[in-house]
């Protein structure tokens, strides 16, 4: 009976939903509390007892840390079809990187892209995961900040991506684990970075009879072509939540730019169901933090004002 669901992103697969739910927490809470709400912020806080908001973790990590499951290696074992879906996506990404704000990540991009353009056939990236766009992000600065390109974790975190949008024993894993914690009366499903897409598509599922009052997307790649295309029904406004709201800060290379998003949803928002889409998050240096973007009061105002 879970009031509160949150999903998480990538590369967690050395992690729990136990440790991670304790993790997040504090984070959740202070975001309420950081917007103006401290009663309820003490109260998820206190989600361990009956009488307070429970929130509960939908852990899928483990999947990709089982062994023979190919998303514990990197994307030299994706498959021909695979592969080309992670060079979209990485382009995807250097794209993103052109618009940073830091010269260094978007000069570096502009050049990588430049190069991929100049050298079509190697911008597959089908004869070496170290070739094309899958190999170019190692050399953009934000991915070593983000720690997503350290020791060769960015090709391992293109994998899991990819193997969620490709895998359908992945993909309904994952799926399973948010459908076990959602209830009547869960209200709000938070989702960080591939966990938005999860969440997202869970509430795709949701039944007429079963309304969400909050999706809340943190760092969220929906709206990227690259994910887009692979999702099981086209990108809409899930017709089952009242409330969505998108987080992204600009400097997040991983997330869609808002207008991608925009254009994709805003077709088929009922009008009574509001959709705030916020690219102004301010998350410092390190822009895809899943804890940074919890603590902002864009992040707990809305989840108050669900609450209440």
């Amino acid at each position: 009976m879970a009031t509160i669901v949150l999903v998480h992103g990538i590369g967690q697969e050395q992690r729990s939903a136990d440790s991670l739910e304790a993790e997040w927490l504090p984070d959740l809470a202070g975001g309420v509390r950081n917007a103006g709400h401290p009663d309820l912020a003490d109260a998820i806080r206190a989600s361990t007892h009956t009488s307070h908001p429970s929130v509960r973790m939908a852990f899928y990590g483990t999947r990709f840390l089982a062994q023979g499951q190919q998303g514990t290696a990197n994307s030299a074992n994706l498959t021909p079809e695979q592969r080309e879906l992670a060079e979209e996506l990485a382009r995807d990404w250097l794209n993103n990187a052109t618009e940073s704000t830091d010269p260094r990540d978007a000069t570096e991009a502009c050049l990588e892209l430049h190069a991929l353009t100049r050298d079509p056939s190697g911008a597959q990236g089908l004869r070496s995961a170290t070739r094309g766009a899958v190999g170019a992000l190692d050399r953009i600065p934000w991915f070593t900040t983000a720690g997503l390109a350290a020791t060769g974790k960015l090709n391992k975190t293109l994998a899991q991506v990819v193997h969620y949008l490709t895998n359908p024993d992945i993909h309904e894993y994952a799926l399973t684990q948010v459908r076990q914690h959602l209830t009547a009366a869960t209200q709000v499903v938070i989702g960080h970075s591939l966990g938005s897409v999860i969440a997202y598509e869970a509430a795709r599922e949701l039944t007429p009879d079963r309304i969400l009052p909050l999706l809340l997307t943190l760092g969220s790649p929906l709206g990227l072509s690259a994910v887009n295309r692979q999702l099981r029904h086209p990108l809409t406004y899930p017709a089952q939540v009242a409330r969505w709201v998108n987080l992204s800060d600009c400097n997040d290379i991983v997330a869609a730019r808002s207008h991608q998003l925009h254009a994709a949803v805003a077709p088929t928002r009922p009008e009574t169901a509001p959709f705030d889409n916020i690219h102004t998050i301010d998350n410092g240096a390190r822009p895809h933090n899943a804890r940074f973007y919890l603590t902002k009061p864009s992040c707990g105002q809305p989840i108050a004002e669900t609450l209440h």
